[in-house]
């Protein structure tokens, strides 16, 4: 299987630390927990990027990292009745709760969850923290991307 992130510069297109998350968080983790934000297609990582990014401050160049994943990897695939009621909402205490936990069970690689863009697709959660992390999840491609000007005016 392969999933997909977008960074905005090359030394970071190696970088599946979640280190990013651990110091901002996001809507499924809080701050002070490792998450590796990826979606199931380049597409919806470049959205995801986007929709993060101020308009002043797109980056001229971006790099789509496609991430080999072990077929053997336990995933965990969110349940629609685990979805809290209100799950679209920015900086909601129970997604990070929710996510956050899942993380320090270190039972899953992964969470997928429906992306709050659009929900007829999907992002992956990963744990850096599980253990063999960086025997199951593989950076096999790097490819840079322009930002189409059209973004821009």
């Amino acid at each position: 299987m392969f999933v997909y992130r977008i960074v905005k510069t090359e030394n970071r297109t190696a970088d599946l630390s979640g280190t990013g998350a651990y110091k901002y968080g996001g809507r499924w983790n809080s701050k002070g927990t490792f998450m590796l934000y990826t979606s199931e297609n380049s597409s919806l990582a470049y959205l995801e990027t986007l929709v993060h990014s101020d308009e002043a401050e797109y980056p001229p160049g971006l790099f789509i990292v496609k991430i080999s994943i072990d077929d053997k990897a336990p995933f965990y695939q969110l349940k629609e009745s685990e979805y809290p009621d209100d799950w679209l909402q920015l900086e909601l205490l129970e997604n990070k709760m929710l996510g956050d936990g899942l993380m320090k069970e270190k039972k899953f690689l992964a969470i997928k969850v429906k992306s709050a863009i659009n929900v007829s697709e999907h992002s992956y959660l990963f744990n850096p923290l599980f253990p063999r992390f960086y025997d199951l999840v593989k950076v096999v491609d790097v490819t840079e991307i322009k930002l189409d000007e059209r973004f821009t005016r």
